[in-house]
């Protein structure tokens, strides 16, 4: 089994670029964020042509996650519990061929110290509220996406540039820490120690164009039972690359 995560930053004006990635690499599931529109405007039919079932959770101009899958998902979830109908629509969760897949959007949290980095630090607990109350970690269990956060300076270009800044500051890595307490593991980084892979580049400073300046963001979290399955997890830089490309990369995690 195949499992893809990839941020698309806005799903339709993504179509020419995502089809033609579904249709070569054929994943058998795919995991969307920031889809950036509602339910009833997802491009359904393109995708279904090829071969995709579809459970969406959209949200107008921000937000949204999106499963693509072969298999028909099953038990689907969307949100967290105790949220309201405005509340963003960040999360989808469903089984798929027995693996239990949660496909996060994470909060991005604009900059240390502010009023979105506390609701970040917040959401992210209630994500670990979640993931401990509802993911035993003796099943296949994925929790994948966008997760705006590194682990380490292996994950971070220029970590002195980063130093302490949003997406790499101890409490956010401290509450990544606590989501995977229950035993999950970044499969990555189980697999390959090297420094130097990311998966987001920023657009304003051309960081894909000008030396591979980017960050590790984009990840996937594994129990024992899909790690041990687990053979691969690859970054597709290929399809960062070209015309009007979201400034995330997919990545592809390998399961037996």
């Amino acid at each position: 089994m195949d499992i893809a995560t990839w941020n698309v930053n806005s799903v339709r004006a993504r179509l020419p670029r995502l089809l033609p990635w579904l249709e070569e690499r054929r994943p058998d599931v795919v995991c969307l964020q920031e889809t950036k529109c509602v339910d009833e405007v997802f491009p359904r039919e393109p995708i279904e042509d090829l071969g995709y079932h579809i459970e969406v959770f959209g949200q107008k101009t921000y937000n949204g996650v999106a499963i693509l899958s072969k298999s028909t998902p099953e038990d689907v979830i969307r949100g967290l519990p105790g949220d309201d109908e405005e509340a963003d629509k960040r999360v989808i969760g469903a089984i798929v061929d027995g693996v239990m897949i949660l496909n996060l959007y994470v909060v991005n949290g604009k900059e240390v110290g502010s009023d979105k980095y506390a609701y970040k630090l917040d959401w992210m607990g209630r994500v670990a509220d979640l993931v401990h109350a509802s993911y035993p970690m003796d099943e296949k269990v994925v929790v994948t996406g966008d997760f705006n956060v590194t682990f380490d300076d292996r994950d971070v270009a220029e970590p002195d540039l980063w130093r302490d800044k949003i997406l790499c500051s101890e409490p956010e890595r401290a509450a990544m820490a606590k989501i995977m307490e229950p035993g999950l593991k970044d499969a990555f980084r189980e697999l390959c120690d090297e420094e130097g892979h990311f998966t987001w580049w920023d657009f304003r400073t051309r960081g894909f164009q000008r030396g591979n300046r980017g960050l590790r963001i984009d990840h996937f979290l594994m129990s024992p039972p899909a790690m041990d399955a687990c053979s691969a997890v690859t970054i597709d830089r290929e399809a960062r690359d070209g015309e009007k490309p979201s400034d995330h990369a997919p990545v592809i995690a390998t399961l037996s």
